[in-house]
């Protein structure tokens, strides 16, 4: 069913109106039309019948009619009939559906007046009266809801007549009927004669579902003098009567039903008192957001956890205090969810409140000031938040420090380097030290001078520190200074650059310097440890870096192969060739197959390098490559993608 300003009505009922206010080209329409007729006229299948049936109700006129009339006996083609008699503007049709139900019985009368329901003629409600009385329960049902949809008095009085001793089986269907009837009493501007209508069903023995419907519609047709029956479905122990005034407190309009709702939220339990604040929080009246306002300033968690959350979409800057209360809030939830929504107000006149309050702000309240104006990425807060780095209160400092990690630039870099190097406090150097790397990474290598001051301090820690900072914003000056802290005078120092460097090209392969670094520590590093790392380092470089041709990058990879000490560097090698799209990379990695202990390596390399495009090498050289790896290699998962490679070249 649809939703309506009024209440339930029919889905299809929409759709069927819709058809027949399409606008029809008269001319165009006519031409069309009579070969569609002319079919249905013929001696075709009915399988051939069927789609002109439902074209007609695109071009049909009055004319089609006296075709598609007698089909609606057709057990076949009725249904297809009626999609057309359903959409044929004019009298003409009402006629031959009102004619078909004395011609028809079974599952085709219920069709027929389900057409009627549609097309809602009320010429046919004498009809459809002696069919509330009908032995087929599945006809008294469309009877009821096609009268229903014609509406007026004498439908009405019928379905109200039938109502109080119709059997069990078509209840529900009658009552729908009476109810559709007093929907057209409200759309006609007659809520007293629809109220009473909705009051006899809702007070009549009918299934439970259309008591619920009837109670709502007799709220809303009363207006204010509904609010007495809304609040007794409020304080019914019922689930389902406790559910409709739930869905019904949304609807009836006015701002005393607003204050009623909220006196009723404020005697109910927590619980109830939440689902009744969801529904005003629904109501489009002015006098929603002070009542949300208040519930979500005092009163039990459940409900404020609702209100908080309501404000989101109802609230404005004169919700700033009392969200900041709710964010202070032992109950975390409760707190979560207000920060959650101060951050999400749309309201811009928020971030004014926030920086009017943080200055004279302390404690927990300011804590909640700093996460706010982070998350609303208010940069005029950053004053305060820098002055609230070194607060007495650990909770604000790690505010703080959190903050800037968020809203800091440059001139930040300088200030938390500053904090570090003042600091013995582990913990409290640990967390500057993780602000100073989140505004560095965004800063980039603008703040390279304001990092290098750790650099000269005495404390190790602190360099570890700023070799971390300097990875994060890269650059030769930043590479410089790491480069030169691997002859720092400490173990770990130098152990950290040395690491850190290894790992350069990946996160900055532009930095092209770090290449003559990274073999030099290949060839000459002070302990074996620092010379693995060169070597993967530059290996790594070697497959990055931008503006090698593929022929540079082989040359580069064949001129660490005297330096190579160990099996395992051997193989980080021959699997950095296997990416290099060169014939000097399938020659360098032909001549590893001689050595037993690389071969498989190498010819499984030489897989990857041959399913591709190499410069220099036509695709019968490549399969050439294929075929030698499956006349060599001795592993069952190399040869296998030899196989296919060798299949797709082919």
């Amino acid at each position: 069913m649809m939703k309506t300003k009024h209440g339930f009505v029919a889905g299809w009922l929409g759709l069927a109106a819709s058809l027949l206010a399409l606008p029809v080209a008269h001319s165009a329409a006519g031409a069309k039309e009579a070969p569609l007729i002319a079919i249905l006229q013929s001696n075709a299948p009915a399988a051939e019948k069927a789609i002109p049936c439902k074209q007609l109700a695109i071009y049909g006129s009055a004319a089609a009619v006296p075709a598609l009339a007698p089909l609606l006996q057709d057990a076949e083609l009725a249904s297809w009939a009626r999609i057309a008699l359903e959409a044929i503007p004019g009298p003409t049709a009402d006629e031959a559906l009102r004619e078909a139900l004395e011609k028809v019985d079974g599952r085709l009368l219920i069709g027929v007046i389900n057409s009627i329901g549609v097309r809602r003629d009320p010429r046919a409600v004498t009809g459809l009266i002696p069919r509330l009385k009908h032995a087929d329960a599945g006809v008294v049902a469309a009877a009821a809801a096609a009268l229903g949809r014609i509406g007026g008095e004498p439908a009405t009085r019928a379905l109200l007549q039938s109502l109080a001793g119709a059997p069990a089986a078509v209840k529900a269907e009658i009552a729908l009927g009476c109810i559709f009837c007093a929907e057209h009493y409200l759309g006609e501007g007659k809520p007293t004669e629809a109220a009473e209508i909705y009051d006899t069903v809702r007070l009549a023995d009918v299934p439970t579902r259309r008591i619920l419907e009837a109670t709502r519609g007799a709220i809303l047709a009363r207006g204010d003098a509904g609010l007495p029956l809304l609040l007794e479905q409020l304080r019914s122990t019922e689930k389902d009567l406790f559910g409709i005034g739930l869905r019904t407190a949304r609807e009836l309009p006015g701002e005393a039903v607003t204050r009623a709702l909220e006196a009723e939220m404020n005697r109910s339990t927590p619980h109830r008192a939440a689902l009744v604040l969801l529904a005003i929080a629904d109501r489009p009246d002015a006098a929603v957001r002070p009542t949300v306002l208040r519930a979500a300033g005092s009163g039990p968690n459940e409900v404020r956890l609702v209100a908080v959350q309501a404000l989101e979409n109802l609230g404005d800057a004169a919700a700033v205090d009392v969200l900041l209360g709710a964010a202070t809030d032992e109950d975390t939830k409760l707190a979560k969810a207000a920060a959650e929504t101060l951050t999400r107000i749309g309201d811009s006149r928020v971030d004014t409140v926030i920086l009017d309050r943080l200055p004279p702000a302390t404690g927990a309240r300011r804590g909640a000031l700093i996460q706010v104006a982070a998350l609303r990425q208010i940069a005029g807060a950053l004053p305060e938040i820098v002055r609230s780095v070194v607060d007495s209160d650990p909770a604000v400092r790690a505010a703080a420090l959190g903050a800037i990690g968020v809203l800091g630039g440059k001139a930040e870099v300088g200030v938390l380097v500053g904090l570090i190097e003042k600091t013995s406090d582990t913990k409290q150097r640990a967390d500057l030290a993780d602000a100073l790397l989140e505004v560095a990474g965004r800063t980039g290598a603008t703040c390279t001078a304001d990092i290098l001051p750790l650099m000269r301090e005495d404390d190790a820690e602190l360099r570890l520190t700023a070799i971390a900072a300097l990875a994060s914003v890269g650059g030769a000056e930043a590479l410089g200074a790491v480069t030169g802290a691997i002859r720092d005078r400490e173990q770990s120092v130098q152990d950290e650059a040395v690491r850190t460097l290894s790992t350069w090209p990946n996160n900055w392969p532009e930095d092209v310097a770090i290449a003559d670094t990274l073999l030099g520590l290949a060839k000459s590093g002070a302990k074996r440890s620092h010379q693995v790392l060169g070597f993967r380092g530059y290996v790594q470089h070697v497959q990055a870096a931008p503006g090698l041709s593929p022929d540079d990058r082989v040359a580069r990879i064949k001129a660490l192969l005297p330096i190579i000490q160990w099996p395992e560097e051997k193989q980080a090698a021959i699997s950095a060739l296997g990416a290099v799209p060169a014939s000097s990379a399938v020659a360098l990695l032909l001549d590893f197959t001689a050595d037993p202990a690389d071969a498989e390596t190498a010819w499984s390399a030489l897989v990857s390098l041959a399913g591709r495009n190499i410069d220099g090498m036509t695709r019968e050289q490549r399969r050439d490559v294929l075929q030698k790896v499956l006349d060599n290699s001795k592993n069952e998962a190399t040869t296998k993608r030899a196989n296919d490679t060798l299949r797709r070249l082919r």
